[in-house]
């Protein structure tokens, strides 16, 4: 539905609905008072099955909200018929307000005009029942103040749809403006990933390129050792660009966080063929912090796939004092843990990496291990980047 039509569309279709159900209560109320029952139920049908066509058009084509008048002169000469059927009686005063708030909810303020001849109507409508029927005063002035009854209607609708209107225009800012930080988040982020890897693996591999012309005249062996170089730093610069997208493909942000780490958990699980217990709560933490958690994840089931031997891994996701924790614990063999410094020096990149994660979102990592007793990694990081 176009966003500009759907707050008269659906004000409308209140009070068509809500008119149809009190003025036929009104109608119904009459088989008490009056014998001719067959008006009654004209009158009941009119209701009906004019309620049934609008709601139906309004349904199907919403954009008739940008040209009511048609449809406000169907009403109205519906309201008309509901007259002459119910003889001014008081179902007809229920469906006039009810048109007069349709009105309101099509036209806003520009309705005037449709509820000064829909209180004439109503006020002609008041004098043949009071020269009819000779009602005491208390009734009687009930009776001629209902047609600006109509009015109040119209009004209340008219300002019903106005502030459903603002509303959804606030809504789609504030959704706008998410997209917008999550887009932006996104670019920052993926600047970030093609720095780190990709961007200084291929600087390495363009200053052994630029040296490799001169060495292939003055110094053969340097220039094979140079060649060696360019290809083992293309290789890795693909596989890191390879990882990238991979990392893109593994968080899918129209999912949510809980069923994105239960669906990393399970195509590992599928893939190793390690059990693995999974208990995620249901938490929605920033662009940019969901992303790094889930690439802790999945690099903490890696290395239980390539280090640890396990036959069973346990997965825990949960929020503690404004805080997102990621637990992986396994039952393999274990290590005995080292800082991150002499980690690296070793070549055992895996944990450096999720370490560096965690602290470009404002987290921690904590490995706990030991030979033989499995290993536990738990992530802590901010829900959003920048809160404590």
């Amino acid at each position: 539905m176009n966003l500009p039509a759907a707050a008269p569309a659906a004000i409308a279709r209140a009070v068509l609905l809500g008119r149809a159900a009190i003025a036929s209560t009104a109608a119904a109320a009459g088989l008490l008072l009056v014998e001719d029952w067959w008006r009654i139920l004209a009158v009941v049908a009119t209701v009906a099955a004019g309620t049934v066509a609008e709601v139906s058009v309004l349904t199907r084509w919403p954009a008739v909200t940008r040209h009511p008048w048609p449809a406000l002169a169907v009403d109205l000469a519906l309201a008309v018929a509901v007259l002459m059927l119910s003889r001014g009686g008081m179902a007809f005063f229920c469906y006039v307000a009810g048109s007069a708030a349709l009105g309101g909810a099509l036209l806003g303020m520009r309705a005037l005009p449709l509820w000064a001849a829909q209180a004439a109507l109503g006020f002609t409508a008041a004098g043949a029942v009071l020269r009819a029927n000779d009602p005491p005063p208390d009734v009687a002035a009930f009776i001629v103040a209902f047609p600006m009854v109509s009015v109040l209607a119209g009004i209340g609708a008219a300002a019903a749809t106005t502030a459903l209107q603002r509303h959804l225009d606030l809504a789609v800012e504030v959704i706008g403006a998410a997209q917008r930080s999550a887009a932006a988040s996104e670019r920052a982020r993926l600047a970030r990933e093609l720095h780190d890897s990709v961007a200084k693996t291929l600087r390495g591999v363009s200053f052994a390129a630029l040296a490799l012309p001169q060495s292939l005249r003055r110094h053969p062996a340097l220039a094979e050792q140079l060649a060696g170089t360019v290809s083992r730093g293309a290789e890795a610069a693909a596989r890191e660009a390879r990882q990238l997208l991979e990392g893109l493909r593994i968080d899918q942000l129209d999912l949510g966080f809980a069923e994105t780490v239960r669906g990393t958990v399970h195509d590992w699980s599928d893939r190793w063929r390690i059990p693995v217990r999974v208990d995620a709560e249901p938490i929605e933490p920033g662009v940019e912090v969901r992303y790094e958690v889930v690439r802790i994840l999945a690099e903490a089931l890696q290395n239980v796939a390539r280090h640890a031997d396990a036959r069973r891994v346990d997965v825990v996701v949960r929020a503690a004092g404004g805080r997102l924790e990621v637990r992986v614990r396994d039952d393999g063999r274990g290590f005995t843990p080292r800082d991150l410094a002499a980690l690296q020096a070793d070549g055992h990149l895996g944990i450096v990496g999720m370490a560096e994660r965690a602290r470009n979102v404002g987290g921690s990592l904590r490995v706990s291990a030991l030979p033989g007793r499995g290993t536990e990694i738990v992530a802590v990081t901010p829900l959003e980047v920048g809160t404590p």
